[in-house]
C-alpha cells in the first residue's frame, strides 16, 4: 500500500510502499478516506519536532484523519462505520499506564506516550491502518468529507474545558475573546468562539495584508482582525478592550507574556503553541503582580482524549457550511500529494484523499 513518510529534517515528505497492516485481536482495519495536514506536520518535515518509530528511519506523517471500518475483527465496531481515530497511544504495547487507564492519555507527561503521526508512531497517512476500537470514534456519515477537521476542533474543546475550568470557583460570564494566530486552527477556534460559544465580541490577531483570505474568514465570522505589526498583544487591552479570554495559537514565546496584559481581571488565556527555546527580558514581579491583584489565570493545554472528539463531532456540526467551504483550500489525491504541504497566502487548510467516499 502506499503511504506518505518523512525522514525528520529532511525537508520533503516521500510517497512509499509499505505493507497493508494485520489487525490484532481488539483492533480494526480502517481504509483511509482523507487525512489534514497542519503546522505539527510541518514542523516534523523540517525536524523542529517529531520522532521516528523504534527501529524505523522515517516516520510516517498525519494526524488528522478520517476513515472507514474495512474490518471490525470481532470488535463491537461495524464493518464501514465512519470513524475519526484520536492520537495518542500508550508507549508500551498491551499495557497502559495510569493516564491511559482513567481515559486521560491527553494529560500524560513527556516520554508517558506516542503519538501517530508525531512523536514515536506512525500516522494516518497510508492507504490502510489499524487501531485499537476504543480510540476509533464513530462519525455521522454526512461528515466524511470533513472529519479530518474533528481532530483539531478536539483540541480546542479541551482548551476551552480547561480555561472555563479554571475560573469555576466563580461567578465567570466572559464576553470578549482574543485568538492569537489565523492559522486553520486559530480560525476554526474563532468560529466555535464566534458560533458555538457565541462570546459577544470577538478578535483574531494575525501578521497578514489585505486581501487575505484568512483576513475575510474573520470578518465574514464577525469579529474585529487585529494586524500585531500595528498592535503588539501588550497593548490590545488599549486599543482594543481587555479580553476574558485569549486563545494563544502561534508558537510566539513572548505572546505567553504578553498574553497577561491582553487579559481583563479574571480573565484566563490559553496557551497551545509550542515555542523553541528563546531567552528574552521580562519584568518578573510586574507579571507575578498582574496575576495576583487582578486574579488572571494562564493554562497550558497539549492534545485531546476522546471525549473531546466526540464534543468536536457536535461542534463540526454547528460550523456553518461557508466556513469550511473557505477554510479547506485543497484537497489532493496521492497523485498530487506535494501540494498538499504547500505553503502561501491562498493556502489555509489542506488534505490528502487516499480513496474517496
Amino acid at each position: 500500500m502506499k503511504a506518505i513518510a518523512v525522514e525528520p529534517g529532511a525537508g520533503e515528505p516521500a510517497l512509499v510502499e509499505r505493507p497493508q497492516p494485520e489487525p490484532d485481536d481488539g483492533e480494526a482495519l480502517v481504509r483511509t478516506l482523507r487525512v489534514g495536514v497542519d503546522g505539527t506536520d510541518h514542523e516534523v518535515i523540517a525536524g523542529h519536532h517529531g520522532k521516528v518509530p523504534a527501529g524505523a528511519d522515517r516516520l510516517v506523517l498525519g494526524h488528522e484523519a478520517v476513515g472507514v471500518v474495512e474490518d471490525s475483527n470481532g470488535t463491537d465496531l461495524e464493518d464501514g462505520t465512519l470513524v475519526v481515530p484520536t492520537v495518542r497511544r500508550s508507549p508500551t504495547v498491551g499495557s497502559q499506564n495510569d493516564y491511559f487507564g482513567r481515559g486521560e492519555p491527553d494529560m500524560a507527561p513527556e516520554g508517558e506516550y506516542v503519538e501517530r503521526g508525531i512523536v514515536g508512531e506512525h500516522g494516518f497517512m497510508m492507504e490502510y491502518f489499524t487501531s485499537p476500537v476504543e480510540y476509533l470514534v464513530p462519525l455521522p456519515e454526512e461528515y466524511a468529507s470533513l472529519g479530518f477537521l474533528v481532530e483539531p476542533i478536539s483540541i480546542s474543546e479541551k482548551a476551552l474545558e480547561h480555561a472555563f475550568a479554571s475560573r469555576s470557583a466563580f461567578d465567570w460570564t466572559p464576553e470578549s475573546a482574543l485568538v492569537l494566530g489565523n492559522g486553520s486552527l486559530g480560525l476554526l477556534t474563532l468560529a466555535m468562539l464566534a458560533e458555538v460559544v457565541e462570546f459577544e465580541r470577538t478578535y483574531c490577531l494575525g501578521r497578514r495584508d489585505r486581501p487575505d483570505p484568512t483576513i475575510d474568514i474573520i470578518e465574514e465570522l464577525g469579529a474585529t482582525y487585529v494586524d500585531s505589526r500595528e498592535t503588539p498583544v501588550s497593548e490590545i487591552q488599549d486599543e482594543y478592550e481587555p479580553m476574558d479570554f485569549v486563545y494563544e495559537a502561534t508558537g510566539y514565546a513572548k505572546h505567553a507574556v504578553e498574553t497577561v496584559d491582553a487579559l481583563a481581571p479574571n480573565g484566563v488565556g490559553a496557551l497551545l503553541g509550542v515555542p523553541e527555546s528563546w531567552e528574552f527580558e521580562v519584568d518578573g514581579g510586574r507579571l507575578h503582580q498582574e496575576m495576583v491583584l487582578h486574579n488572571k489565570a494562564l493554562v497550558g493545554t497539549v492534545n485531546s482524549h476522546r471525549g473531546h472528539f466526540e464534543t468536536a463531532i457536535d461542534t463540526l456540526a454547528h460550523l456553518p457550511d461557508w466556513l469550511t467551504e473557505d477554510l479547506v483550500t485543497g484537497v489532493y489525491d496521492l497523485a498530487e500529494y506535494q501540494k498538499a504541504f504547500e505553503t502561501g497566502d491562498d493556502v489555509v487548510k489542506t488534505a490528502v484523499e487516499f480513496t474517496p467516499r
